[in-house]
């Protein structure tokens, strides 16, 4: 049972032996504290007995409450026990009400997308991510890793298995879907509430450390791999005992997939193909367990690629930790195969028709990247106008300049019009013909994965700015804000850049009116 407190009693406790404080209503005990507070103990002791919620929204972020709050909390102030978070439910809104923060369906706008299912999931998730991932992101960053144990609770609360595809993985999943959704009604839109909701951690290499490798390395296993091979590797990524990642990109070959140069030739018995080439940039590469790798097994261009499944297991693999400018938790590695002898059994879908897959698959990777890349950019502007609300200068707050005013208002209308344009194409994976959406998709996609990068982009440097000098300082209460800040172009660049992504959504757009007979 919580205890509750007065204000009179907490009062009492004002002296450097015994300092206990207020803030948000919670007091805390933090006598223990004062000789690791980075600021000095004097600071605490001159607010000891006080409110002092102020003060600590004036130098800190929330991170620091959850991450040092619980061993520290004595109780509450005032009556009644502290409310649960309950499942929101139709007809109530969710999150902190920042405008424009959280989607339009968060404040109860009526939306034809989403229904009770997914405010229930989305509640789910973010007790999770509050929880389980938030208080550490940065300590993880800095390690450049997430722990093991992060991806074991992942898999038992289910939401490993809400990010491999629009469809739930039944046959291979360790578990059902969570908050007692069917099976047969899960879909595009329950996947997107789970990435979602896990990038308010703000942290792309938490993200990727989580998902990266697997959301986009294990789908060409479940759509094209042979039987054998989905029983053996599908429930084993997503019970979080084994780690896969996609190799695609080379040191010769990023965007220019066709003309990758990693070979792959079939011994004389027909039996294994033996591997040689290197991959870089590979998220996750340095703990996976499986790689997802494109590689040349026949004639030059797009005619002569194929997917093959590559175990660490197998002599010949090697991979190094790469030093990249964010994203540090991600495991981005360096990957080289030496006469790695690979079994033709490990052949994923087709000889020589891997293009295909990789295609099939790139739709996939760049909706997830737009995903994340809008959130990131919710939070950036999320975090900007907490701070622009306490943060004065020249006698009044941020947020009553114009000209701060002005930032939101550009980041605003550029992370909603984003959104929507996503949510319209999510809708149509829902409803369209996979072959159709093959034909159909590629091109908006491609341009919506631009649109979201830079939209992430200018957040982040508007938000920056917003900061000051806070933005350019590891940790603190501009900790997202400069971390993101460093991420954008991990987010610009691989699935497509910008300029391959634009040129693509125009003629491929193109294309497909040419076919439908459009009037040009």
């Amino acid at each position: 049972m919580t205890t509750v407190f007065t204000v009179e009693q907490v009062a009492a406790h004002n002296k450097e032996t015994d300092v206990w404080i207020i803030v948000h209503g919670k007091v805390y005990d933090i006598t223990a504290f004062l000789a690791e507070h980075p600021g000095g103990k004097k600071v605490l002791v001159k607010v000891a007995g006080t409110d002092a919620s102020k003060q600590f929204d004036q130098f800190h972020n929330a991170g620091v409450l959850e991450k040092f709050g619980p061993q520290l909390l004595k109780g509450i102030v005032g009556s009644g026990k502290p409310a649960a978070l309950p499942f929101s439910a139709t007809g109530e809104a969710f999150g902190d009400l920042v405008p424009f923060g959280d989607p339009y369906w968060y404040q109860d706008w009526g939306s034809p997308y989403y229904n009770q299912s997914h405010r229930k999931l989305r509640s789910y998730v973010r007790n999770f991510a509050e929880k389980e991932v938030m208080p550490f992101c940065f300590e993880w960053d800095e390690a450049k890793a997430v722990p093991k144990s992060l991806f074991k609770k992942a898999a038992d609360a289910g939401i490993l298995s809400c990010l491999v595809g629009n469809h739930w993985p039944t046959e291979y999943s360790p578990v059902a879907p969570p908050v007692g959704i069917k099976p047969e009604q899960f879909d595009a839109f329950h996947a997107f509430v789970v990435v979602d909701e896990l990038c308010r951690t703000g942290s792309g290499g938490v993200s990727w450390g989580l998902f990266g490798g697997m959301g986009i390395g294990l789908p060409p296993i479940l759509h094209f791999g042979s039987d054998a091979m989905k029983k053996r590797v599908v429930p084993q990524v997503l019970k979080g005992e084994k780690f896969i990642c996609l190799a695609i990109t080379e040191p010769y070959a990023g965007s220019d997939v066709a003309n990758l140069k990693t070979e792959a030739k079939k011994t004389a018995d027909g039996k294994h193909f033996i591997l040689n080439g290197e991959k870089k940039w590979i998220t996750n590469g340095v703990f996976a367990d499986y790689f997802t790798v494109a590689c040349r097994t026949g004639d030059a261009g797009m005619g002569g690629l194929s997917l093959l499944l590559v175990e660490r297991s197998m002599p010949g693999v090697s991979t190094r930790q790469m030093n990249c400018s964010g994203v540090w938790a991600s495991g981005t590695s360096y990957v080289t195969f030496e006469d790695v002898k690979v079994p033709v059994e490990n052949l994923i879908g087709k000889e020589n028709k891997g293009f295909k897959c990789i295609m099939f698959n790139f739709n996939n990777e760049r909706m997830g990247i737009a995903m994340q890349a809008t959130r990131f950019a919710r939070v950036c502007y999320e975090d900007a106008m907490k701070y622009a609300h306490k943060r004065k200068t020249f006698g009044k707050l941020l947020i009553d300049h114009p000209v701060i005013r002005n930032k939101f208002a550009h980041m605003a209308r550029q992370i909603e019009a984003t959104h929507a344009w996503m949510e319209v194409l999510m809708y149509q994976s829902t409803t369209m013909d996979p072959d159709l959406q093959m034909l159909k998709l590629g091109g908006p996609v491609a341009l919506l994965k631009a649109q979201s990068t830079q939209t992430f982009e200018f957040c982040a440097r508007e938000a920056a700015q917003i900061f000051g000098g806070l933005s350019y300082s590891r940790g603190g209460q501009a900790e997202r804000v400069e971390r993101l800040y460093r991420e954008v172009r991990a987010y610009a660049i691989p699935g497509g850049s910008e300029e391959i992504m634009l040129e693509l959504g125009i003629r491929q757009a193109l294309k497909v009116a040419e076919f439908m007979g459009a009037k040009l």
